[in-house]
């Protein structure tokens, strides 16, 4: 890949008006009248507590819809969040954020951030080229890193009475991590942060404005991949510049749309598990005294805890007309797929709405099922192992300060934005 900026602005404009060209759909948006018949992830009950709700949905309505977004979706039993998503030929990956337009067919298989926004044949061979940056044994070598800089982060907070665990501590971890992993300056952190707002909470801001917050998330990466093969080093974006697939490079929109998707999937998901679990053991003492008194028993609980909390919804659209399950779907409806709703199930779960630390048969879908299942499910398992081990180790008694001034992140990705903890 050679540099020319003519060629990339032209690239990038192009790729952005393709992003363009889909259905648009007004948002309908205030406050929702009937969850089975007008649900929508972006009210505020919602962001304060879905489970409620797909709780009450799945006794009286387990497919719910919505006419907001142009008409969407909301199975909330587990064999029907996974039929979905094990389902590749009646369900499109090309958007996975549920929002107010729909990209254009045209962009499956690819679509904007691969492998994540990959269909079938073209999914399997993308995600195959990230896979040696996430295993075991490559996740292994950031650990010492991680768990470094966790006690710094802890260390500018020594001596308060209440910190924000979330804007403090846990929004950090994540971006050091992937910043480092894709060689990006840790200084634009802040960037980072906002660029992962834009994406996943702007849903309900008009397409246009929408796609003026991406633009400027893109030419960042554009200008991370000139530099990167202007001056090549030993990180994820140097690899994939280089690395080839049928016998050619990827495309610069390749190369910048799985960066997004690292840098936006990679940050926001694992900030949320890890606040979410700093905010289940700040109200409730017998299980962080348990996990203070046994540390051994973290990795177990950990995976309670990501069942339970679990951050990320996911979106599809529906190929074509069909009649699935009782409801009658239309070509390009929206399926907000809820691996939350599926891991409280209690026809999948025994005792599923309670926190059972000490689960020892753990068969969540955290991180997604089917093809697309997450691809950093290693790294994100280890930021919040050590996460919560430094936290645990330094901090062993902390409390919520105020429980009402917690508040939680709109959309698919729910996680703690505010969490003062009281320390001590």
């Amino acid at each position: 890949m050679t540099v020319d900026d003519d060629r990339f602005s032209q690239e990038f404009r192009e790729n952005m008006q393709d992003r363009s060209l889909g259905r648009r759909n007004e948002v309908i948006t205030g406050p929702v009248s009937d969850w089975a018949t007008d649900f929508s992830h972006a009210e505020p009950e919602w962001a304060a507590d879905p489970y409620r709700i797909q709780d009450d949905l799945r006794q009286r309505c387990p497919i719910a819809h919505t006419d907001r977004f142009g008409g969407g979706w909301l199975p909330t039993r587990y064999e029907d969040v996974a039929a979905i998503a094990y389902d590749t030929e009646h369900f499109s990956s090309r958007a996975i954020i549920m929002s107010n337009f729909r990209p254009p067919r045209e962009v499956a298989p690819v679509g904007g951030v691969p492998p994540i926004s990959s269909d079938p044949p073209f999914h399997h061979d993308a995600r195959k080229l990230l896979l040696p940056a996430f295993t075991k044994t490559a996740v292994a070598k950031q650990e010492q890193a991680t768990r470094a800089f966790c006690h710094t982060l802890i260390d500018a907070l020594e001596g308060q009475d209440v910190v924000d665990a979330a804007r403090d501590y846990a929004q950090h971890i994540p971006i050091r991590v992937i910043a480092d992993m894709l060689g990006f300056p840790p200084e634009d952190g802040p960037q980072f942060r906002q660029f992962v707002e834009n994406a996943l909470e702007g849903i309900n801001l008009p397409p246009e404005e929408r796609l003026a917050r991406m633009e400027k998330l893109f030419e960042y990466l554009y200008a991370q991949i000139r530099d990167h093969v202007e001056k090549p080093r030993d990180d994820l974006t140097t690899y994939l510049v280089n690395v080839e697939l049928y016998g050619r490079k990827l495309d610069s929109s390749h190369v910048a749309g799985t960066m997004a998707l690292l840098l936006i999937a990679g940050i926001d998901t694992t900030w949320s598990a890890i606040g979410a679990s700093l905010w289940h053991l700040a109200k409730t003492p017998a299980d962080r005294e348990r996990l203070v008194s046994e540390p051994a028993l973290l990795p177990t609980a950990m995976e309670e805890l990501l069942r339970v909390y679990a951050p990320v919804t996911m979106a599809r659209l529906v190929k074509e007309d069909m009649h699935w399950k009782g409801v009658d779907m239309k070509a390009d409806d929206w399926i907000l797929l809820s691996f939350p709703a599926a891991n409280r199930d209690p026809a999948q779960f025994d005792r599923a709405g309670e926190v059972v630390i000490d689960r020892e048969v753990n068969r969540h879908a955290a991180f997604g099922l089917g093809i697309h299942r997450c691809v950093g499910s290693h790294l994100a398992r280890m930021e919040l192992r050590v996460a919560l081990e430094v936290w645990l180790e330094r901090f062993p008694e902390f409390t919520l300060d105020d429980p009402a001034a917690v508040t939680w992140a709109a959309g698919q990705v729910r996680g703690p934005r505010v969490l003062p903890l009281r320390i001590g």
